[in-house]
């Protein structure tokens, strides 16, 4: 069992992120954690890993749970046993074959006399054949370090796994084992994902935001439904604020303008009466504080009401509030801009692909490029921007300029703040005010015009190179996008989802997610065996 109680945690430069978190999960409890970037996914599950300390509150996970981080650059020095946290336990098991039995030996190891035996098992079992427990994390592409972590699920036989977006640079074949792993086991798990398919086969939904966890007893799906209820609610209390404000200034208005003819009407009674100055100013001083008192009874319930429409809409989905802009290419939809004929490629005699490959892109496709880690992907991407030349076969390239948006966002300049980077889009044609509401449509508020882009997470250097894309005077005739929802939040996913889809020029996508490829409607692909 794992209790969480007033959990707190403030950043070291006194932010706040999370505050009086409280929940159980339950031995075998299946929980996915969702929330928006920077809500404190990881950070939670750093906590709840050891690897954190929280500012308040208590954790008690007793035994300690396993945990796959979304990161591994901090295991680079680290060889595959100590990655996996086993390495003393394999000097013990080695000294004690050598002849060296020691109380300390013995005890280090616990009767663990398998694990060589259970680490080979593991690493096969996800495809790490010939991996050596000495090889450096450094050494493995970003798909083998998670296999390597998950296969540490298998040989550290831990009762609770806590997993940080585990399908991240995982191929289809990974991603369905772990699919299997997750419906299969018994352990308990707590995992954060944008992996919609991961997802619903999770038991329950905890939802971080800043007003604390939300727990939905189903899985993705059930969520999204109760969320869209949620939101046609929101929506509906609203539009019924916004009516009640409405009518009570209308309100206002009818009953000042009535108390004003009715204190003119009497200020010309009290002249023809010929009342005293006295009398007149008494009567004067009553009508101005009758006024006075009915403004301020209709002052403080426009007040109120507004108060309430503020606090509604900043609930409302962030994305709800975006206005994407996309232009289109200039390039006719028929136009061919690549023609490839048995194209192949190796920096050997030995080719790439067992067979070239064939294929056109014209300037309205919606293009997949598919294949195992280590099929030649990105090799492919370079050929295609001719930044390499195949070895074999022909290729032909009209005139067309692209955007090509790869995994760390690398067209983002760090060294930029979020205003410069945005104004480096800008062709002379839109004022400063016109690029911060640009800006603005994509949540970047002026909080965020001189922040360092380097400060940005994954999902709002997306956000920010889309906002890029709206300034340019004229889209791109090609936009060649490498693992897109990668470190994306789903609310991120969404949005590019959006913003793809109004684009209107060739698309070429290398993606494992299924759900996203389906809503940006591939339609043909391009396998690389």
């Amino acid at each position: 069992m794992l209790i969480l109680q007033d959990l707190t945690y403030i950043h070291p430069n006194k932010d706040l992120l999370f505050t009086d978190l409280n929940f159980i999960v339950n031995k075998q409890d299946k929980i996915a954690l969702i929330g928006n970037n920077g809500s404190g996914k990881s950070t939670l599950l750093k906590i709840l890993a050891g690897a954190l300390h929280p500012s308040a509150g208590l954790v008690k996970n007793n035994p300690k749970p396993y945990y796959i981080p979304q990161v591994f650059g901090q295991f680079n020095d680290y060889t595959v046993a100590q990655a996996l946290q086993i390495s003393d336990k394999l000097q013990a098991l080695n000294e004690i074959l050598n002849g060296n039995i020691t109380d300390e030996n013995l005890s280090q190891l616990n009767d663990d006399w398998a694990l060589e035996e259970r680490c080979q098992k593991a690493f096969d079992y996800w495809g790490l054949e010939g991996l050596d427990l000495t090889q450096k994390i450094e050494t493995l592409s970003g798909g083998q370090k998670t296999r390597v972590f998950l296969a540490g699920i298998m040989v550290n036989r831990p009762e609770s796994v806590l997993m940080d977006e585990p399908s991240n640079h995982l191929d289809t074949t990974a991603r369905n084992m772990l699919y299997d792993y997750i419906s299969q086991t018994k352990n308990t798990l707590i995992v954060v994902s944008h992996d919609r398919t991961l997802l619903n086969l999770l038991d329950v939904v905890y939802e971080l935001s800043k007003g604390g966890i939300n727990i939905y007893g189903g899985n993705y799906d059930f969520y999204v439904e109760q969320k869209n209820t949620e939101t046609a609610a929101l929506n509906q209390d609203l539009k019924n604020k916004e009516k009640s404000l409405r009518s009570a200034r209308e309100t206002e208005k009818e009953a000042m303008e009535r108390q004003q003819k009715l204190d003119a009407k009497g200020k010309k009674k009290q002249e023809k009466a010929g009342l005293p100055t006295i009398v007149m100013n008494t009567l004067r001083n009553k009508a101005e504080n009758s006024t006075s008192k009915m403004k301020s009874v209709h002052a403080e319930k426009i007040n109120n009401i507004s108060v309430e429409l503020t606090q509604l809409r900043s609930t409302r989905p962030e994305s709800g509030k975006m206005k994407m802009n996309f232009d289109n290419s200039a390039l006719h939809t028929g136009k061919i801009l690549i023609d490839a004929k048995d194209i192949n490629f190796g920096y050997t005699d030995h080719p790439l692909w067992k067979k070239g490959l064939n294929f056109q892109i014209n300037a309205a496709k919606r293009i997949l490029i598919k294949g195992l880690n280590g099929s030649g992907k990105t090799t492919l991407i370079k050929i295609l921007l001719a930044e390499l030349q195949p070895g074999w076969g022909t290729i032909q390239r009209a005139k067309f300029n692209s955007v090509y948006i790869d995994q760390d966002y690398s067209l983002i300049d760090n060294r930029l703040t979020v205003y410069q980077q945005a104004e480096r889009y800008n062709t002379g044609i839109l004022q400063e005010h016109e690029i911060k509401t640009r800006l603005n449509r994509f949540l970047f508020t002026s909080n965020y015009w001189d922040k360092p882009c380097s400060a940005l997470s994954g999902g709002e250097k997306m956000r920010l190179m889309l906002c890029s894309l709206t300034i340019s005077n004229q889209a791109p005739d090609m936009i060649i996008l490498d693992e897109p929802t990668n470190n994306l939040d789903i609310q991120n996913i969404e949005i590019l989802t959006t913003a793809i889809n109004e684009y209107q020029g060739a698309l070429l996508v290398v993606s494992h997610d299924e759900h996203f490829l389906k809503d940006i409607h591939i339609e043909q692909a391009i396998e690389l065996t």
